[in-house]
C-alpha cells in the first residue's frame, strides 16, 4: 500500500471510530428521554413477540412496530416522562409508553405506583390525566415509545391493543380520580 495512503488512513481512523461510538439521541426525543440514564436500544422482533402487549400481533405487525417505534434502555430511578398537568396541551409528551422488561411506577401526589411488563399499567400516556405526576423505572428496564400519529395508525389498520389499552384505561382512571386519601 502506499504511504500516502496509510497517512490518510492514519489521520482519518480516530474520526472514523469517534463517528461509529456516537450514538446521540434522536433529536425528536424530549428532553426527558434524553438524559444519560436512556439510550437507544435495538427491538428484536423474536423478544416483541412475547411481551404482553404485543403478544397477539401477526409478524407483520410486529416488524411495522418495530418500524414506527423507539426503543430505550433505562437505569432505575429514570424519569422516562412527565405529566405537566396539561394532557392535551401541544407541548405535553402525547406519544405512548410500552414497558417491554423491568419496572416502573407512577409518582403522583407523594405516592409511587409500581406496574409490570404484564400488569395494567404496562403501558402509559402522558394524556391519560390532567394531573400532574411522573414515569419513573423502577429497576434496569426497556421501555418503547410509540409516538401518537403512529399509534393512532396501529390502532386504525386493528392492531389487538384493545384489552390492554381498556385495562390500562380502568387501572389510570381509578389511580387520578381518587380522592388523595384513597390513594395508597
Amino acid at each position: 500500500m502506499k504511504p500516502s495512503i496509510l497517512v490518510a488512513c492514519a489521520v482519518l481512523l480516530p474520526f472514523l471510530i469517534a463517528a461509529c461510538d456516537a450514538k446521540p439521541p434522536s433529536p425528536d426525543a424530549p428532553a426527558a428521554t434524553r438524559s444519560t440514564n436512556m439510550k437507544p436500544s435495538v427491538t428484536y422482533l423474536h423478544l416483541l413477540k412475547h411481551t404482553p402487549f404485543f403478544t397477539s400481533l401477526t409478524t407483520e405487525q410486529l416488524r411495522w412496530v418495530i418500524a414506527h417505534s423507539h426503543e430505550w434502555e433505562a437505569q432505575s430511578g429514570t424519569v422516562v416522562t412527565q405529566c405537566d398537568g396539561n394532557a392535551h396541551h401541544t407541548s405535553s409528551d402525547h406519544g405512548m409508553w410500552i414497558l417491554l422488561d423491568g419496572g416502573w411506577q407512577i409518582e403522583y401526589r407523594q405516592q409511587s405506583y409500581p406496574a409490570g411488563h404484564a400488569s395494567a399499567g404496562k403501558w402509559f400516556s402522558a394524556t391519560v390525566t390532567d394531573q400532574s405526576c411522573r414515569l419513573v423505572t423502577t429497576e434496569h428496564s426497556y421501555v418503547m415509545k410509540i409516538e401518537r400519529t403512529d399509534f393512532d395508525v396501529m390502532l386504525e389498520q386493528g392492531f389487538a391493543f384493545d384489552s390492554h389499552l381498556d385495562a390500562g384505561r380502568r387501572y389510570y382512571s381509578e389511580l387520578f380520580t381518587a380522592p388523595a386519601d384513597l390513594v395508597k
